[in-house]
């Protein structure tokens, strides 16, 4: 059952790698498409969503993984390679996806997209950024 979050860890390491695959940009921008559709498919099916939730969970999922991806590139342009600037951009867009999934999902649902790993996902998370905010304030 925690195919939802294990898909989402890998897409968004797919992601990461995005930008140094050696395949054309249409063949990564069908697999990114791909990605988020296999992604939807996978939530409509174990949290049974309605047609509007689809819709939205999509839009949202197409869109922060775009601008996730995107920041991703122009750090890798700016030659950034400190992973860890690389994990705070992933965390941000992995946040923002996880709010604004709260917002479609109705109780029950969240319940289940919770215990499919979400919540441990977010723990992590808040553990990286406590682990980071106890590094700043020790400097």
């Amino acid at each position: 059952m925690r195919k939802i979050i294990t898909l989402l860890a890998a897409f968004a390491l797919c992601v990461a790698a995005y930008a140094q695959d050696q395949k054309t940009p249409e063949q990564r921008e069908k697999e990114f498409y791909e990605a988020i559709e296999k992604q939807v498919e996978t939530m409509e099916q174990q949290l049974d969503l309605e047609v509007w939730q689809v819709f939205y969970v999509d839009s949202i999922l197409t869109h922060d993984y775009k601008a996730m991806q995107e920041e991703f590139a122009d750090m890798s342009k700016a030659k950034m390679s400190n992973p860890d600037l690389f994990y705070d951009v992933q965390d941000k867009w992995m946040e923002q996806i996880y709010q604004s999934i709260h917002k479609v999902l109705d109780e029950k649902q969240w319940a289940q997209y919770e215990k499919l790993g979400a919540a441990r996902d977010k723990r992590a998370r808040e553990k990286r950024a406590a682990k980071k905010n106890n590094k700043a304030g020790k400097k």
